[in-house]
């Protein structure tokens, strides 16, 4: 282990949310906080409501209702009907749900040194069950505070987001290619197309470049068919994740054994994917180490403050997290810029008056475009990938007049929030000039979650949906027929229930 290994528990706490915090400052949530009407008499715990008191039986419901794909707008009614706060059971699942910015705020400050979000049995049996080590998003404790301060330094830094921007670029570019490719298949001098797999193939092609440095040809005419096998792997294991989240999955296994099953095999392709890219860029590595910048794991390689096995796992993770948590994003954006027109227009024109700059670093040619950073996160806020963010704070509180005991399990909705018009003024529409003036959006955008434990990937996922849209409105106009609300499902990513079909006219 290296520097990073090797610090000392007390020093590597003082240093996390200074190293690791990269969301709004903590005057946010001062302000925020301040915000919440004053307190009267603090209720108890037992007296949060409830949306039902038997966890077994409100799971049956869920089941029998098909409520799993529609948890989404489950929890809105449940604020409507509940309140701002309260208590839900399913299963071995028992959380508190809130949905206000200083409820937010009020657990960045009870989260502790060492956060603690929802685990995910499901995942952590299948490395049991396969002998395999946990990354990051599963693990917590001292073992995660030392994997995050070392992989913070290549993923989430401005530094290596510097390094890997390149690698984006070429890809994005790459994507515009294969779109005139497209084109010029039809005399109608135009495209009009469901772009969902061609996402995913967009998505698992810049992030195992940036990860591995190594190109898996998903925008050739004909990419391998091992490459469409990882992404209808990520799919299926999404997709079972849902379910199991809520049953142990020692009982999930005779309860359903065909879904555990389809669960692990998911699981096994996707290592197998991620094993192969590993072990390429491994034996290249010990033939010779590179003389320049070759993504992600060479630099992790070169630090030699992790081992092979521990790399391998946080690898793997960033790959599954990689593909649909960023194709849906871009998805859902292009189909709002393409039912806004203006704003499109606008965010097309602010990329020209980057454009007419001339030749810059990306960093900088990102730092100027604010509109479109402003759409990403308009996006993020009707249409969070995560619907949720947990924390188990650490130390008693109170949220909304009631006391939450530490180490309860806490849930934000994102997803409530975003369409809330107490916390965003006309919150149906697409606005992304609301994210770019001096009112106060403390806690607002936490489609990558809040402070130590946010998205390790979340740099890496925002400026790849930047660099593509830059890419795709400086070459195209997005039309589409259908002005009608997208509706949405839940699994475990928020995705499109049918994804819209969109029309892209080249520029002259």
């Amino acid at each position: 282990m290296g520097a990073h290994g090797r610090l000392s528990s007390q020093a590597a706490r003082r240093s996390i949310s200074r190293t690791l915090w990269s969301g709004q400052p903590c005057r946010s949530a001062a302000t925020v906080v301040a915000t919440q009407p004053a307190a009267s008499k603090v209720l108890p715990f037992e007296a949060i409501p409830h949306s039902g008191h038997n966890a077994w039986i409100n799971l049956f419901q869920f089941w029998r209702s098909n409520s799993f794909q529609n948890l989404h707008h489950v929890m809105q009614r449940n604020f409507q009907n509940l309140g701002p706060i309260y208590r839900e059971k399913l299963g071995t699942h028992d959380s508190i749900n809130v949905f206000l910015p200083h409820d937010a705020a009020q657990l960045f400050r009870a989260e502790g040194t060492l956060p603690r979000r929802m685990g995910i049995d499901a995942w952590t049996a299948h490395r049991e069950l396969r002998n395999q080590n946990c990354g990051i998003f599963l693990l917590n404790g001292e073992k995660w505070l030392s994997d995050r301060l070392i992989l913070n330094k290549e993923v989430i830094s401005l530094m290596g987001a510097r390094k890997f921007l390149p690698f984006l670029d070429t890809v994005a570019e790459d994507f515009v290619d294969f779109l005139h490719r497209q084109i010029r298949k039809n005399s109608r001098g135009s495209l009009t197309v469901d772009l969902y797999h061609d996402l995913f193939r967009f998505t698992l092609e810049a992030s195992s470049y940036v990860l591995y440095g190594e190109r898996l040809g998903l925008l050739e005419e004909r990419p391998r068919p091992e490459s469409q096998q990882f992404i209808e792997a990520v799919e299926t294991m999404l997709k079972t994740t849902l379910p199991l989240l809520f049953i142990p999955p020692g009982v999930m296994r005779w309860v359903h054994r065909g879904l555990w099953l389809d669960h692990v095999a998911a699981w096994d392709a996707i290592f197998k994917h991620a094993d192969r890219c590993i072990q390429n860029i491994y034996q290249e590595f010990c033939v010779a180490q590179p003389c320049k910048y070759s993504g992600i794991m060479s630099e992790l390689l070169l630090q030699e403050e992790m081992s092979l096995d521990c790399i391998k796992a946080n690898m793997i993770e960033l790959t599954a997290g990689g593909v649909e948590t960023t194709a849906m994003p871009l998805l859902f954006t292009l189909f709002e810029l393409a039912r806004n027109p203006q704003v499109q227009a606008a965010v097309r024109e602010e990329i020209r008056r980057a454009d007419a700059l001339g030749p810059q670093e990306l960093s900088k040619v990102l730092s100027g475009l604010p509109l479109l950073k402003g759409a990403i996160k308009e996006t993020l806020r009707l249409y969070p990938v995560g619907i949720t963010v947990q924390r188990y704070p650490v130390r008693d509180m109170v949220l909304q007049n009631y006391h939450v005991p530490a180490g309860t399990l806490c849930q934000v909705s994102l997803y409530s929030m975003g369409r809330s018009p107490v916390v965003f003024r006309n919150p149906e529409r697409y606005d992304p000039t609301r994210w770019l003036g001096k009112q106060d959006n403390g806690f607002k955008a936490l489609a990558f979650g809040f402070g130590a434990r946010q998205c390790i990937g979340r740099r890496l996922a925002e400026a790849e949906m930047q660099l593509f849209l830059m890419h795709v409105l400086r070459n195209f106009r997005v039309d589409t027929v259908s002005k009608a609300d997208i509706k949405t499902v839940y699994s475990f990513v928020l995705m499109p229930g049918k994804p819209p079909l969109l029309t892209f006219r080249p520029l002259n």
